[in-house]
């Protein structure tokens, strides 16, 4: 593939700072989606309040910092996503959908691809080749 995107959605799991409680269920974040903070003239994309504590936590997906994976990029870390946490922390993340990818010699368009099984295979009728994505991995960094 020439290029793998996530386009505006994610799913993570995610740990309260204040007290520690991590949230089993995977959560599901979207550009589209956006909520206002309680005592704040600000939004985010997930807002909830710690089971645990009580505390209001936040995520908010930056817009600006969504970057495709290329081709050269392969075997590599490379950031695709960025998030503002507030009072929280992503813990694990599931690509499960809103990729694209691209052919790196048809430049053939697959969007709606699901990486659940984090893998993705199909066949280019351009190129006349099968196609994929392969070991998918993740780290958090935080800044």
């Amino acid at each position: 593939m020439a290029e793998c995107r996530l386009d505006i959605s994610c799913q993570v799991k995610v740990k309260c700072l204040n007290c520690g409680e991590e949230n089993p269920s995977w959560i599901y974040v979207t550009l589209e989606e956006s909520q206002a903070i309680k005592g704040s003239r600000g939004n985010a994309n997930f807002v909830t309040h710690c089971k645990l504590c009580g505390r209001q936590n936040s995520l908010d997906i930056m817009k600006d910092s969504i970057c495709s994976y290329r081709i050269q990029d392969n075997n590599t870390f490379k950031s695709i996503v960025s998030f503002d946490c507030r009072g929280l922390e992503p813990t694990d993340f599931s690509p499960r959908v809103g990729f694209a990818a691209k052919g790196a010699e048809s430049e053939t368009k697959f969007p709606d691809i699901n990486l659940t099984e984090k893998e993705w295979a199909e066949y280019d009728e351009s190129a006349q080749e099968a196609v994929g994505i392969y070991e998918v991995t993740h780290q958090f960094v935080k800044l």
